[in-house]
């Protein structure tokens, strides 16, 4: 009997709009759905907030969200650019030398260059694409 070596569990927190809630949901199910890829989820859905009473509070909340992840995915439709707290997430990211990977939105043709400047890579929304992005990206 041949015995395969242990899959790596990537712990990912998604950054995304909650106005955009569909795309989110749809990003989940694509990596659920994946075969022979195992992961944690750390993002913060809005049917389960952090519970935060103030933006210091929520920054903080965040903090401890992203600390443990191997990569920060960034749904990057054009939104972001108005998105205070994706802006806050990418920064976070970026101050915990969090690697992190852009998404194209399905069926979109413009990104934000917030989210080009600071992404090690864009991946369009392709199931291998961004499965081989996050094992070739994660830390």
């Amino acid at each position: 009997m041949t015995k395969f070596p242990a899959l790596k569990t990537y712990r990912i927190f998604i950054s995304h709009a909650w106005d955009y809630n569909d795309e989110y949901y749809r990003f989940e199910r694509l990596l659920k759905q994946t075969s022979l890829f195992e992961w944690t989820n750390y993002s913060v859905p809005n049917h389960n907030p952090l519970g935060t009473k103030t933006d210091r509070d929520l920054r903080e909340a965040l903090n401890r969200q992203i600390r443990p992840v191997n990569i920060v995915i960034i749904l990057a439709g054009m939104y972001v650019v108005r998105s205070k707290w994706i802006q806050i997430e990418m920064n976070i990211a970026q101050s915990m030398n969090k690697p992190m990977i852009g998404i194209i939105p399905h069926g979109g043709q413009r990104t934000p260059r917030d989210v080009q400047d600071v992404v090690r890579v864009m991946i369009r929304w392709n199931t291998s694409s961004i499965v081989n992005a996050i094992r070739q990206n994660s830390i």
